[in-house]
């Protein structure tokens, strides 16, 4: 038993480890939820979130006299300490779990408690002192905090979302710099269309990417309106008159965000709208991110059969049976971490739609579904330019090549000799591996000098 104490809930007596700083609750918790094998641990910006949470709280509860300043100063020092970072070991619930998130609430209350007793000169677990439930949780209900903290939390990461997302798209539009004045093949369908330069083709890629840094920053706003102070179901009970607005204004001040109460805390308990407008942003992102990839991995296929316009950082030996061979590796990595994303987006779709009366049960897998999503996107976003993008060199002789023995620059002919005339002598070339070029000449259609100006790849990447 010395390396054990016992702790007492609803259920009875159970052994928790006497170092430990969590409790009864949470021990139960690990016994129960085997699930995921990922922990609350491994998610620092949610614990910081919950200090916060708590220490936005317990601020309120002592400025309205529900606290004495004893034990408030424990409170606030075991938030800080959280929200300082430490003590993250001792949060060892499975991300996924049953009960709506009690298992977390109650992770960070007997932490905060126990570090609180610490500071009090008091023994872990003399739970008379600093509750748990009494005074960490005081005018509180896991119906609120735990919402708050995943929004808070999300909100920090999503910062590193978008850190990750802007070094990519410099990274695509130094290319687009480089690649500025290499004339290439533009295609729709897969086949051949009209001219464009390497660079044009890459700061699409840059400028659809640049796109999604606003949307991020735009749809994250949500998570800064929380609903503090709205209890177990949004009525208030057991939160006295005021709560409310002074734990909002107090997480607001720690922050340094502007956070917000709700304007109707029995629609913000039950409503997890944010959640899934954020999760379709990250989707909306991979789905951009996996194009770009496709894109990429047919733009250096080959090298002797495929489209070979541009050299893909070689990373490892492609085959275990074919000499040579090096494949795509990092965009086809990137592709499989987006599927991953898309399905996770598919899961806070589920899960939010889950939801019944007045709360949704289902927040811890839609809270983990997003946080994995983050973090798999941010690995990715860094792993594609730092092991791709920043070295991919052009083929430029041969993007030259494919433009002047290409079909396509037909199409700058309609303006000039008229659509018909131009397919005629396109299915001519087609037909006889002839050049458009000598053609035109042959049946004096056009001059050379204005054939020259006319097809000059240079004048067919923009309008007339």
């Amino acid at each position: 038993m010395k390396n054990f104490r016992l702790e007492s809930d609803l259920l009875g007596e159970l052994q928790v480890p006497s170092v430990a700083y969590y409790g009864v609750q949470t021990q139960r918790a690990v016994e129960n939820f085997k699930i995921s094998k990922h922990k609350l641990s491994d998610y620092k910006e949610f614990i910081r979130a919950l200090g916060i949470v708590k220490l936005g709280a317990a601020k309120a509860n002592f400025k309205l006299g529900l606290l004495s300043e004893e034990i408030y100063k424990g409170i606030e020092f075991g938030s800080n300490e959280l929200i300082q970072g430490k003590y993250s070991e001792e949060f060892p619930v499975d991300m996924i779990q049953g009960g709506a998130g009690t298992s977390v609430n109650m992770n960070a209350n007997e932490v905060i408690a126990n570090l609180a007793l610490e500071f009090m000169d008091k023994e872990k677990g003399e739970y008379a002192f600093c509750s748990p439930n009494d005074h960490v949780n005081l005018s509180q209900s896991t119906n609120d905090a735990y919402p708050t903290a995943l929004k808070l939390a999300l909100f920090e990461m999503n910062k590193q979302v978008i850190a990750s997302l802007e070094k990519l798209y410099f990274s695509l539009d130094k290319k687009a710099e480089e690649f500025n004045d290499l004339i290439k093949m533009g295609r729709t369908q897969l086949q051949d269309a009209v001219p464009m330069t390497l660079g044009q083709e890459f700061r699409g890629f840059a400028v659809t990417l640049k796109k999604e840094i606003q949307s991020l920053r735009n749809v994250s706003a949500a998570f800064l309106e929380i609903n503090m102070g709205a209890t177990a179901i949004g009525t208030g009970l057991n939160a006295v008159k005021g709560y409310a607005e002074l734990c909002t204004s107090e997480i607001a001040e720690i922050t340094n965000e502007p956070v917000v109460l709700a304007e109707n805390l029995v629609e913000a308990t039950s409503d997890t709208s944010s959640f899934v407008e954020y999760s379709s942003a990250l989707k909306k992102l991979s789905i951009k991110l996996s194009k770009i990839c496709n894109d990429l991995r047919l733009l250096s296929s080959g090298p002797r059969t495929g489209l070979f316009e541009i050299n893909l950082p070689a990373k490892q030996p492609g085959s275990s049976i074919m000499p040579g061979k090096v494949n795509p590796v990092i965009p086809e990595v990137v592709n499989q971490v987006c599927f991953k994303i898309i399905g996770n987006d598919l899961t806070v779709a589920f899960a939010a739609e889950a939801g019944q009366l007045q709360l949704n049960v289902m927040e811890p897998v839609i809270g983990f579904s997003i946080m994995e999503s983050i973090e798999y996107l941010i690995n990715a976003m860094d792993t594609l330019r730092i092991e791709c993008v920043d070295g991919i060199t052009a083929n430029t002789d041969h993007l030259r090549n494919e433009v002047q023995n290409s079909i396509g620059i037909v199409t700058a002919l309609n303006p000039h000799i008229g659509y018909k005339a131009s397919t005629r002598i396109a299915k001519q070339a087609l037909e006889t591996g002839g050049s458009v070029y000598q053609i035109v000449l042959d049946e004096k259609l056009l001059s050379k000098e204005q054939l020259d100006e006319i097809l000059n790849p240079k004048n067919m990447v923009g309008p007339l």
